[in-house]
């Protein structure tokens, strides 16, 4: 006899509790136990309730895409230099203008400039013009590029409709080159430097801890004792010497990839021994012993077995590992001993204003970089913290 055969004419009961994980509603003569709700689906719910790593994770997504659409994005190309108007201020854009009459009139533009002579320094100085308008649009036709470097187009998302004005929305450098461009393009190099730097250490750190864990032994030992070692090692100065054994006459790409490696070979220690930890506390569960008496290898209790089920884990750690990843980048870029023109990176722009007239007369050289900086590294620590707690088995 059915369960509503059984229940009558009587309303379907709101929950049914037995021995065993509790069963929601009944709904078509069917129930549905919450035990079949799998592990990332908890971790997913519980990491969409923290509004802070929520927000965090869309401006993370918001920079990739940014690097990824670079070119369609940056008014200009990264090396166009426009002597003519070094260290021109930030123009801030407007939609409205006012004409003779004291009416308004809706205009996309900027203002333009003027040049003025400073009397103290005995130079001239760009100072922006309100008696100067600078039309802007959408999707028009500026500098030839290749997007991803495959399609070739003129269209960018902004930009004066004269490719002649001048539109510095973040200021210019001392060659007149658009800072905004260099800072969207340099998203592109200082973001994924950071992914592919986390890549090569998640391998060795699951690799090592993976077979140190499970293994013990004399194997554990020497990897303990390799680990040590490493972690032993001073950061800035080991990064030092190697970045500066780069041979000059390297391409920018050879530079990136010994740049990437040079930041991963310290990061892999503590994931190393975290994974070890958890193996050790694994290895002699009774999933692990029932795989091994079905015959499965090692290798497969170590990757299908134990493994999966530090992944939410270990993705919690990669997250706050790659904000370390972009701040060394960073620091060796703007020592002069990481990535190099023409190469765009936040680090290079850091160390092309490195000079007092930069600070005293063109402060957004500084500021707009290091602001990338530090939204890019608070976003993945907020997005990373929030990651962990989620992953947290103990966390209710």
């Amino acid at each position: 006899m059915s369960v509503r055969e059984t229940l009558g004419k009587h309303s379907e009961p709101s929950l049914i509790t037995v021995d065993g994980p509790s069963i929601s509603p009944l709904k078509e003569g069917r129930a549905i136990s919450t035990a079949a709700v799998g592990p990332w689906r908890l971790v997913a719910g519980k990491l969409v309730r923290q509004k802070v790593a929520m927000a965090a994770g869309a401006i993370i997504l918001l920079l990739y895409l940014v690097g990824l659409f670079a070119e369609f994005l940056a008014p200009a190309l990264p090396m166009t230099s426009r002597p003519q108007y070094t260290y021109a201020p930030p123009q801030g854009l407007s939609l409205f203008v006012t004409k003779p009459d004291g009416s308004s009139e809706f205009n996309f533009h900027v203002k333009g400039y003027k040049v003025e002579i400073d009397k103290v320094a005995l130079r001239r100085t760009f100072v922006v013009d309100d008696t100067k308008v600078v039309p802007v649009g959408f999707f028009v036709k500026g500098p030839l590029y290749r997007l991803w470097g495959l399609i070739p187009t003129e269209r960018h998302l902004i930009g004066p409709i004269n490719r002649s004005d001048p539109m510095y929305l973040l200021g210019a450098d001392r060659l007149g080159r658009d800072v905004f461009s260099r800072l969207i393009y340099g998203t592109r190099v200082s973001m994924s430097i950071g992914l592919v730097g986390v890549a090569m250490s998640l391998i060795l750190g699951v690799v090592l801890g993976s077979i140190s864990g499970f293994y013990g032994g004399w194997v554990d030992t020497v990897i303990q004792r390799i680990i040590e070692v490493v972690s032993a090692m001073p950061t800035i100065p080991l990064w030092l010497g190697l970045a500066a054994a780069i041979p000059l006459t390297w391409s920018p790409v050879n530079v990136y990839f010994v740049i990437t490696i040079i930041v991963s070979l310290l990061g892999w220690t503590s994931l190393a021994r975290e994974v070890r930890g958890r193996f050790l506390a694994l290895r002699s569960e009774d999933f692990v012993t029932a795989a091994r008496l079905d015959g499965s290898s090692e290798t497969r209790l170590i990757f299908r077995h134990i493994l999966p089920s530090l992944t939410s884990h270990i993705l919690a750690v990669v997250t706050l590992a790659v904000p370390t990843m972009i701040v060394a980048e960073t620091s060796l870029s703007f020592l002069g001993i990481g990535l190099k023109p023409p190469v765009v990176s936040w680090g290079v722009l850091l160390q092309d204003a490195q000079n007092i007239r930069t600070v005293a007369t063109a402060p957004w050289l500084l500021i707009w970089p290091s602001l990338a900086v530090v939204i890019a590294v608070l976003s993945f620590n907020f997005f990373g913290d929030g990651l962990r707690d989620a992953a947290d088995p103990y966390d209710n």
